[in-house]
């Protein structure tokens, strides 16, 4: 009996699961962000001015808005076009 590739797929599957996770306190640790003095506070040593974060904060939804728009008009104009075609094919 031929398994195929999907047997072998599910085989390498099952082994990729098997290695050990890292966990987010050991990836902060290893960074320099977790506080061994104090374990239920994290540090950061960089911070930002509220005029930044007021800044990153418009240019995040000024790229929202142009993505939305790019996505938005080319499905309307699909779609305006398929109402048409399905208007002329019905009558």
């Amino acid at each position: 009996m031929s398994f195929g590739g999907a047997t072998s797929a599910m085989i390498a599957s099952i082994k990729n699961n098997k290695r050990p996770r890292k966990s987010a306190i050991e990836k902060l640790k290893k960074h320099g962000y977790y506080d061994n003095d104090n374990p239920d506070q994290l540090s950061f040593n960089k911070t930002a001015t509220e005029e930044q974060l007021e800044k990153i904060r418009q240019e995040a939804k000024k790229e929202n808005r142009r993505k939305l728009l790019t996505y938005l008009i080319p499905i309307g104009f699909i779609s305006i076009a398929a109402l048409i075609a399905i208007g002329f094919v019905k009558f």
